[in-house]
Formats: C-alpha cells, structure tokens, sequence
C-alpha cells in the first residue's frame, strides 16, 4: 500500500470514529445505575409518606437542612459479607432542593431486624456541621463524638421537639416494617466516578448540592417529591 493510500485509509477510520462519538447518547442522560437509584430514593420517599411510624411530622422535613436516602442496604454480599449500598444526598437552598450527589453506605452491621435481607435508610440532616461531615471525603458515623444522632420511632409525633436538638435523625424499613436500625461506624463516602456518570462530567459533591453546578432533568421528580413533603 503506498503512502497516500496508506494515509485515506487512516483518515477514513478515523472519521469514521469521530461520526460514531458524535452519535453516543449523552453521558449526563446515561448511567442507568444511578438513574436506578434515583429512582428508588424516590420509592423510599414514597413509602416514608405511607408508613405509620412517620406520621403527621412533616416538620420534620421540613426544618431539615439535607436529607441522605440510601434506597436500598443489603445485607450481604458487598464490601466482603458486610452490609451497605448505594445512596443520594440532596440539599435544600434558596432555590429549593438540589440534584443528588451519590454515595455509598457501608457497615459491618447495621442492626437490621431479624431475617431482614434488605432496608431502605433516609438521614434527616438538620445541622451545617453535620452537613460538613457527611460531604467530607469520609465520614464514620458515631466517630464525631460532637454529633448527636437520634433514630425516629413510635414518637414520632413529638419528634421535633423530643429530637429538637439532634444534627441527624434516622429512619429506616425493612420490607415496610419499621426497623430500628442501628448506624453505629457505619462509613459513608461519595462517588465521584458515579457522579461524573450521571452529569456527563468531572463535578464535585459540593458544585452538585451547594453551588448548583451540575443539573439533571431525570432528578426532576426526586427534588418534586422532597418539596411536596417538605
């Protein structure tokens, strides 16, 4: 093959790469694994909604600074036979409820009822500090002894004032029975890769939720549904 041919040959492949690239779907609109667990944070808020432990505080919510929905813990099988799983945090500014950034829970155990194979896990965060320690690269829960944490139960009708001074309150259901459920060292870190997936880019955690810097109209209904509870 001569040297010209050689060189059309190249130009040809290579265009035809470029024509392929330009055809991919949009990175930000892709990631079907973190559009899932949109979309079951958006379950969990849901079930939230219809459970009885729950009841009339939507004061809760509302005075909240930041909530963490992990939609689905499994008890086995991740981070070698212990327990976690995937999770959003969205935050509430002046302009309502930001896009999630993704995270993972995991923990050696998490107290789950007995023959619970599975949970769903929403953090009410009501403090900035608490707020700053959960988007810090690492975070262990029950580590900062200057966090109070609390765990919403049958009291919940008196929670904002039995739990007035707590920076994060729990709630958790397994299998739609309210469980209880210990978070004591549990680790919760975030997923920049996911979140590079799911924004089409390189964004932080805090250009996500705080500066509002990155946007995806598939969370659409997820920051709806946390401003009709809230």
């Amino acid at each position: 093959m001569t040297t010209t041919r050689r060189w059309a040959a190249i130009s040809t492949i290579l265009a035809g790469a470029l024509l392929g690239a330009a055809t991919l779907p949009t990175p930000a609109f892709a990631g079907p694994d973190q559009q899932a667990t949109v979309d079951h944070a958006l379950g969990t808020l849901q079930d939230l909604r219809r459970d009885k432990e729950f009841g009339n505080a939507r004061q809760l919510l509302a005075t909240t600074r930041a909530v963490f929905i992990a939609p689905r813990i499994f008890k086995a099988g991740f981070f070698f036979g212990g327990q976690g799983g995937t999770a959003v945090l969205l935050v509430r500014g002046a302009h309502g409820w930001s896009d999630p950034a993704f995270y993972t829970i995991a923990s050696g155990s998490f107290g789950l009822q007995i023959g619970a194979t599975e949970s769903e896990l929403i953090l009410f965060i009501r403090s900035e500090k608490a707020l700053r320690a959960i988007m810090a690269n690492h975070f262990k829960i029950g580590a900062d002894a200057g966090l109070a944490i609390a765990t919403l139960g049958s009291e919940v009708a008196g929670s904002t004032t039995t739990h007035g001074g707590a920076d994060v309150i729990t709630w958790a259901s397994s299998s739609g029975v309210y469980a209880g459920i210990s978070l004591e060292g549990s680790a919760i870190e975030p997923q920049t890769n996911a979140d590079a997936s799911y924004y089409g880019r390189p964004v932080t955690t805090s250009e996500i939720v705080m500066g509002h810097g990155a946007g995806n109209p598939q969370a659409s209904a997820l920051r709806r549904a946390l401003a009709g509870l809230s």
